[in-house]
């Protein structure tokens, strides 16, 4: 077949690792053979970004503002060991958290789910998707250690004066603190973004904080969506038969437990960070998640939603076998191709991204999977072949073609 010629280039964001080993088997595999691929690369590894002082990651963040769609491999957020074994000038920022202080919006998470395999959670029987805040919080802290018989306080240079308050002496012993922030446009964005996509997908919209424990900050984000949902969208929920709900982010969790799913999970940053590895998990792997963060003026960056995979990419160099599921990464690239394709009324592009989801769900469906799939899938394991990395990107390749041979869009025989 002719390849599919893009008009417009989608940023695209390598990573580390085993998903950066993956990242290029994709390419090469399911988008080259069949897309005319046209992208402004940028290498986040680790060494780049501390060869860089970190300026690739806020230049990559960037152009995905200008470009309007980005996609990003999983990319390692040093730690001290991190540190010493890359031999780094400093423990950078998490590049997520760059990106998205720059972009704002919302990340939207949602399991990609596959007949066969049944969520941990007996109760859930339909997808529950996780609104993560994009911005603030821990991931645009301030830290630091004290020492014993230093004190801490919060000095705010405010327009009646300074004020100042007291957050903790250490006199007995050394200690650590952290100051964080965040806006109320920012806390907006998010509410209308939480707000217009339960509009959109029909679902029931559920928020959560500690507002009892932290009354200023976390009763900030409550007081704001209250005002949101009552001046613009109470009466379009109304009538499309779905409810804003708020209540402690403890009792949100014990609801969507005991719940059946079917609802938008809308979380503080941190808190979604958590909870997205949590329902991903339990409806049955860290990589089968869709990510994709949405800003406020309409730019999008697609992502898989789980780290670098540091113990099969050490197996990988070692030049033994290893079984990874690159699912959530195909998933990165479908929907930057999807997305691109709508922007540009190329509905070739759109076509042949859902091929490619498609193509990879009936894959598994029929028995093919990596391991950590194989031992969640409900069939005799007769019935499951178990492929190795590589082994199951070919598998979804050909099932691909098969697709594409018999012009089908969504589903394969």
């Amino acid at each position: 077949m002719e390849k599919i010629r893009m008009k417009n280039p989608i940023v695209e964001l390598d990573g580390d690792e085993m998903t950066r080993v993956l990242w290029q088997w994709i390419k090469e595999i399911l988008i080259l053979p069949y897309v005319d691929l046209k992208s402004i690369y940028f290498d986040l590894s680790v060494t780049e970004r501390d060869k860089t002082d970190d300026k690739i990651t806020v230049e990559a963040a960037q152009a995905i503002k200008r470009y309007g769609v980005g996609v990003k491999c999983a990319t390692i957020t040093p730690n001290a060991e991190r540190v010493a074994e890359f031999n780094l000038k400093k423990m950078w920022k998490s590049p997520n958290g760059t990106i998205r202080a720059i972009l704002d919006g919302t990340v939207f998470r949602a399991p990609i789910l596959v007949k066969g395999i049944t969520a941990l959670v007996p109760g859930w029987k339909k997808p529950i998707v996780i609104a993560r805040h994009a911005y603030g919080d821990i991931y645009g802290g301030v830290e630091a250690k004290l020492a014993a018989g230093e004190r801490a306080e919060l000095a705010m240079a405010a327009k009646d004066g300074e004020r100042r308050s007291l957050v903790f002496d250490f006199a007995g012993g050394d200690g650590i603190v952290l100051a964080m922030h965040n806006t109320d446009d920012s806390i907006k964005s998010f509410a209308k973004s939480c707000m217009n996509y339960a509009l959109d997908t029909k679902l029931d919209l559920w928020f959560g904080a500690k507002d009892t424990i932290s009354k200023t900050y976390d009763h900030r984000f409550k007081d704001i969506f209250e005002e949101v949902y009552n001046a613009e969208y109470r009466e379009k929920f109304e009538a499309a038969g779905i409810e804003y709900f708020y209540s402690l982010i403890d009792d949100i969790v014990a609801r969507v437990m005991r719940s059946q799913g079917g609802m938008i999970w809308a979380c503080k940053n941190y808190d979604g960070d958590v909870m997205s590895d949590m329902v991903a998990t339990a409806f049955g792997s860290l990589a089968m998640m869709t990510s994709v963060l949405v800003s406020p003026d309409g730019a999008y960056e697609f992502e898989a939603a789980h780290g670098t995979v540091t113990r099969h990419f050490r197996q990988h160099t070692a030049g033994k076998e290893t079984s990874t599921n690159s699912v959530a990464t195909i998933f990165a690239w479908t929907g930057g191709l999807k997305k691109r394709g709508q922007l540009d009324n190329l509905d070739a592009l759109v076509n042949f991204a859902e091929r490619l989801e498609a193509a990879t769900i009936k894959t598994i469906e029929s028995g093919e999977m990596t391991k950590d799939l194989a031992l969640l899938f409900n069939k005799p394991s007769t019935d499951v072949k178990v492929l190795n990395s590589r082994g199951f990107l070919e598998a979804v390749a050909k099932r691909l073609n098969r697709g594409i041979a018999k012009n089908l869009i969504t589903r394969f025989e």
